[in-house]
């Protein structure tokens, strides 16, 4: 199964930087049919990269994310960050379900709340802490990358605090 990951931030803004720390675990675990691609921000040639995958997956921080992290399936949509240089993971899809003439594979997230973003700064304590739970949840998923499996466990909720 070809799965695309994405994985962006700047990791000159504290824990921005979480995507890329993710997305370069993933890389040096080298597994068979995955590709890494990082960026400071998706743009539209991003829904490029999708063709030909069987599943997607977007690696990124939040700042009003439920801790530790949120691990969810997403779905195409047109929403204001088209007419940016900036997309959401959903413009994204869109983007390539309209450039590609078919639906985009299987997609989700998987967003790590972070609290300091400014210029800068490290890395907090708590994004290292939320970082490393977040690795071993999706280090898990890798090994078994299915897409019946990611949808159950983004459906039970894994990885939101309480829940999973």
């Amino acid at each position: 199964m070809r799965l695309v990951v994405f994985g962006w931030g700047n990791d000159a803004r504290g824990d921005d930087g979480l995507g890329p720390i993710l997305l370069d675990r993933v890389a040096r675990e080298d597994l068979p049919d995955v590709t890494t691609i990082e960026d400071f921000q998706l743009q539209i040639e991003h829904a490029l990269d999708l063709d030909g995958a069987d599943l997607a997956l977007f690696l990124d921080a939040g700042r009003e994310t439920p801790h530790p992290f949120v691990f969810a399936e997403i779905f195409a949509r047109r929403d204001a960050s088209h007419t940016t240089h900036a997309l959401s993971p959903e413009a994204v899809l869109d983007v390539c379900a309209r450039s590609l003439g078919r639906a985009p594979p299987p997609s989700f997230k998987l967003i790590v709340r972070g609290e300091r973003f400014g210029l800068g700064e490290p890395l907090s304590g708590e994004a290292q802490e939320r970082l490393e739970t977040a690795w071993s949840f999706l280090r898990d998923l890798l090994t078994r990358r299915t897409v019946e499996l990611w949808r159950s466990a983004a459906a039970a909720g894994q990885g939101a605090e309480g829940v999973g």
